[in-house]
């Protein structure tokens, strides 16, 4: 069965309710929870619940659902993406040990000034990732 709050979300980014958009995102935000997911991490949460997607449709959605203004991408490195369902600007940390990426407290965060964009850019967010590791 499809929660409302699913429906509505895929709704409010202008997409079809396919039968794979509604199950990821039932996966990310059908219990009203934000999520810092992988690809390969919601490939793997669907596949616990019995969804029948692959990794690459996965991908394509979590594309889909950023181009769509309801996720962000949080990339850490090279070679690894995070998918944020928060919307707001707010820090990161990045647990190097766990390979896991939390919200961090935006309270003590002072961002005084950045560059001014080259000729016809605008910023159109700033990332921060607050790396930790074992003292």
């Amino acid at each position: 069965m499809t929660h409302p709050r699913t429906t509505s979300w895929l709704s409010s980014g202008g997409l079809r309710p396919t039968r794979q958009r509604l199950a990821l995102a039932a996966l990310l935000v059908g219990d009203g929870q934000n999520r810092h997911v992988t690809a390969e991490g919601l490939f793997a949460a669907a596949a616990a619940a019995g969804e029948k997607v692959s990794l690459a449709t996965v991908y394509n959605t979590l594309r889909a659902f950023c181009d769509a203004g309801l996720m962000n991408e949080i990339v850490v490195d090279g070679a690894r993406s995070y998918f944020d369902t928060r919307m707001d600007d707010h820090p990161h940390f990045y647990w190097e040990d766990s390979h896991t990426l939390t919200d961090a407290p935006a309270d003590d965060l002072k961002i005084a000034s950045l560059p001014a964009a080259p000729a016809g850019m605008e910023v159109a967010r700033v990332d921060v990732v607050i790396r930790l590791k074992r003292a």
